[in-house]
């Protein structure tokens, strides 16, 4: 093919191991990929895995990690779209509803915070994913006045990660279910009622 250059080959591997790590990590589960099987999946030799990649382990935490910021890029253009913090609470339960808990997306996010107990590297990384959306969060929570917004951020993002983790255990926690409870995090205090 003219004008395909050696860096854009190159490249192109590169996109084939990693969208082929993401797809046997939700199949298979981290410790049940060989590098064998990740170059079969993905079309290549098995020594272009390392030539790519300085281990397999490098590979399934990049393709896990770029799939989990993907997902994670919808918090943008929701925060854009909410007036308060309590619709901003509506608008990313809601956006995460799709997620059942035994569809790809669900069983990558299950499968990577389970190596991240073991792997420190993919701890660190994964952490980073969560901070960074984390930290824009908590700016536009501050920007409306919610009390604490770093912890309170902090705090929705982990109940975000939690009803990816706990759907498939229990479906009815729905975004119906769930938003009530997690808007009272972003609400201001409720008044004091006075006398008996």
């Amino acid at each position: 093919m003219a004008g395909v250059t050696a860096a854009d080959r190159g490249r192109e591997v590169r996109q084939r191991l990693v969208a082929a790590a993401t797809e046997l990590i939700v199949e298979r589960g981290w410790s049940a990929v060989s590098t064998r099987v990740l170059a079969e999946r993905a079309a290549v030799a098995p020594g272009l895995v390392h030539y790519h990649f300085s281990s397999l382990r490098s590979l399934l935490t990049e393709a896990a990690v770029a799939a989990m910021r993907e997902a994670a890029q919808v918090v943008d253009p929701l925060l854009a779209r909410a007036g308060t913090p309590e619709d901003a609470v509506d608008l990313l339960v809601g956006a995460f509803a799709e997620y059942t808990g035994d569809e790809p997306v669900s069983l990558l996010f299950t499968e990577t915070y389970l190596a991240a107990t073991r792997d420190e590297e993919l701890r660190r990384a994964v952490a980073g994913v969560a901070a960074e959306v984390g930290d824009r969060l908590a700016v536009w929570l501050g920007e409306r006045g919610v009390a604490d917004p770093g912890p309170t951020a902090a705090v929705l993002i982990a109940a975000i990660d939690g009803l990816l983790l706990h759907r498939a255990l229990n479906p009815s926690l729905t975004a119906d279910a769930v938003a009530p409870v997690l808007r009272r995090l972003c609400a201001g205090p409720e008044p004091r009622r006075s006398g008996p």
